[in-house]
């Protein structure tokens, strides 16, 4: 019952953050754009001279990255293909990840070098904290709590680093003539939708780690 209260807030804003998404992007859909997302995202990465950088498309819904390890912008059918503005602002915001690691932004350096670390962690550390529960088990419920902190760590550092990407994209698509101010309206409206998951997820984490951190100082105290 403590769980669930707990994560109740969390979980509300994830819901409302997902239908937001799904609402925003549905709308900007409809409103064309001057280029395709693949277009707009191949401009606004050679006018930051990061001519080398690829643009692949991949199949799925929203499943639009940049892969850092190999220079590439990864784009779904309908932001590579699409021109609308939900397309260009998606598009954009990727670009502006790679504009990131061209110049050496911080917390994605940080971002990248916890990945394989947070990837462990969130592997295992849910399977630990479970057993630890169970079996009333504090080593065990501790090394799940220190591996989780490495998904929450994560997450934190995530959070201005896809800000910053989107900042980036909607400067960059006013400064170079992409958008204008009418369609930046639907723009920011995507991306905004998008900000609030990170900020939803990122809650869900911390949340759950502060519960078995509960948990676990009472059962300190018990003992004691």
């Amino acid at each position: 019952m403590l769980y669930l209260l707990m994560m109740a807030p969390a979980i509300l804003l994830a819901l409302w953050a997902q239908g937001r998404v799904q609402w925003a992007y549905s709308s900007a859909s409809q409103v064309p754009a001057p280029l395709s997302g693949a277009a707009a995202a191949r401009y606004v990465l050679d006018q930051a001279g990061l001519n080398s950088v690829g643009i692949e498309q991949i199949p799925g819904q929203l499943t639009d990255h940049y892969d850092p390890s190999a220079k590439v912008l990864r784009l779904s059918p309908e932001v590579f293909r699409g021109q609308s503005m939900a397309s260009v602002g998606i598009a954009a915001h990727e670009a502006g990840h790679a504009i990131q690691d061209a110049v050496g932004y911080a917390p994605l350096v940080i971002r990248n070098a916890a990945v394989p670390v947070a990837n462990f962690g969130g592997g295992i550390s849910t399977t630990l904290l479970f057993l630890g529960v169970i079996l009333q088990a504090k080593f065990l419920l501790m090394i799940g709590i220190a591996l989780f902190s490495t998904v929450v760590f994560f997450q934190l550092v995530n959070l201005p680093v896809e800000f910053d990407a989107s900042n980036r994209a909607k400067r960059q698509l006013v400064e170079l003539g992409i958008v204008n101010r009418d369609g930046m309206q639907h723009v920011n409206s995507v991306l905004n939708a998008a900000a609030w998951t990170y900020v939803a997820g990122t809650l869900q984490s911390v949340m759950t780690l502060l519960y078995y951190v509960m948990l676990f100082s009472g059962g300190r105290r018990s003992d004691d």
